[in-house]
């Protein structure tokens, strides 16, 4: 299994980024990809999964700015994204997917994790 997430970059308060997490050597008809992230000093902490047994789910700090999205095009099957507006300084952190069975809050319970992309919100 190996996952994959871009997307990151610099960005003011008030403004959008769009990351995306491909991930091979899995099917998502079987898999949950979710997004944590990690700040500098902090533990990491869960953002947003979606999956078909388990729906959508965020984080209470980035719940109605963010949307989880899943890629259902054949070319792109395999692909989750995190549409991140609104962004705020506290924002900002690696931002990391990570597969397993199931959506779970908690990190870990995940075994599977991509390099993380990074997110700096700052004026």
């Amino acid at each position: 299994v190996q996952l994959q997430a871009c997307g990151g970059g610099s960005v003011q308060p008030g403004g959008s980024l769009t990351l995306s997490c491909v991930a091979s050597g899995l099917s998502l008809d079987r898999y949950v990809l979710t997004w944590f992230r990690q700040a500098p000093g902090k533990d990491r902490e869960f953002v947003a999964c979606v999956s078909n047994r388990d729906g959508t789910h965020y984080g209470d700090p980035v719940r109605g700015r963010f949307t989880v999205s899943r890629d259902n095009r054949d070319n792109a099957k395999n692909t989750l994204s995190l549409q991140m507006d609104s962004l705020k300084p506290e924002d900002t952190a690696l931002y990391y997917c990570a597969s397993d069975v199931a959506c779970h809050r908690s990190a870990g319970w995940y075994d599977h994790w991509g390099r993380g992309t990074l997110v700096t919100v700052s004026s």
